[in-house]
């Protein structure tokens, strides 16, 4: 990976899929805490999703709510990731989804990366899919 400071003040990547930006001022591109959750979201959902498709659990979506709490004395750094994930479907067993999520978090490489510095929490659960 490369990361070269543009114009603006933010640093700019190329990836694959395209560039990013990256700025503490969101005006010119994301958040590093802002890609650090996403980063993390992104594993462990797409764990959850490939699991659970394997599984031939089926389901109509998932979101994935994050809480982040940051201790300002210490640069502000994220001491805790709360994720919540809402698996939507009809029918869905708790209990299965539980399962598919421990262990997608089980092995998902991002979470396992941060987890001696940052606690991270995950819960989950099932509502049925909502007909509009």
């Amino acid at each position: 990976m490369k990361f070269n400071l543009s114009q603006t003040g933010a640093f700019e990547a190329d990836f694959e899929y395209g560039k990013i930006e990256i700025s503490s001022n969101t005006e010119l591109g994301f958040r590093p805490v802002q890609l650090l959750v996403s980063s993390l979201a992104g594993c462990s959902g797409g764990l959850l999703k490939k699991i659970m498709e394997k599984k031939r659990i089926t389901f109509d979506s998932i979101e994935i709510e994050a809480d982040i709490k940051r201790n300002e004395e210490e640069a502000n750094k994220v001491t805790k990731i709360a994720f919540h994930f809402i698996v939507y479907g009809n029918k869905l067993n708790q209990t299965q989804v539980q399962k598919s999520l421990d262990l997608a978090v089980k092995n998902c490489a991002m979470i396992h990366s941060v987890n001696s510095a940052i606690e991270v929490v995950e819960t989950i659960e099932v509502r049925e899919k909502q007909n509009i």
